[in-house]
């Protein structure tokens, strides 16, 4: 009997994670069934059993890799001698994530953080997956204030987390109330970032 090649072991799983993601972008998690990802994908029980055990583990799966694929371009920012100003980072970086192959989008994100709470499994991934990113920003930071572009007497991490924050919440406005083009948060931060204190 012929050996199944990698190529077609990845293709065929990125085939089930990309159906599973459709559906629940679709109904979202809970209202999702197996039953509903095996006609999405076309593919038997078994077929989609041999990859994941559960539902749960889809989940789990589409998180990892959009951690993966956010975690990365951070990293790179960070290796980077002269990483681009916030207000052109973050941009970048979503525009990357929402068009990339992890086919994330902001409501299917907003799903993720939503079911942490309740998936111990999930919500460890999470923490892993942040931490990396905190990691990057704290390195972003830190170039930044070397080269005289951030206030020095800021801890690095307050400000990692301030900017992250500012991508979640610009994620969750998008589930929520529309789309919105990530560039409008190129001119917020730019706005924030030339604030100056009024002479006295």
């Amino acid at each position: 009997m012929a050996r199944v090649s990698q190529e077609h072991l990845t293709a065929r799983r990125r085939q089930i994670l990309d159906g599973a993601r459709r559906c629940f972008a679709r109904n979202g998690f809970h209202a999702t069934s197996m039953q509903d990802v095996l006609q999405e994908t076309g593919l038997s029980a078994g077929a989609v059993y041999r990859y994941f055990r559960s539902k749960d583990d889809l989940i789990a799966a589409i998180a990892s890799q959009v951690f993966d694929e956010v975690g990365s371009a951070f990293a790179q920012a960070a290796d980077a001698e002269d990483p681009p100003l916030p207000d052109v980072l973050l941009p970048a970086v979503l525009c990357r994530v929402l068009a990339g192959p992890t086919q994330a989008t902001p409501a299917l994100a907003l799903q993720v953080w939503a079911e942490t709470l309740r998936n111990d499994e999930l919500a460890a991934r999470m923490r892993e997956g942040y931490a990396r990113v905190l990691e990057s920003w704290v390195r972003i930071v830190r170039g930044y204030q070397e080269r005289g572009l951030m206030r020095e007497d800021v801890p690095p991490e307050d400000t990692a987390r301030v900017l992250i924050g500012a991508a979640q919440g610009f994620l969750v406005q998008q589930a929520l109330f529309g789309p919105l083009d990530p560039h409008l948060l190129r001119t917020g931060l730019r706005g924030v970032m030339g604030m100056e204190p009024p002479a006295p």
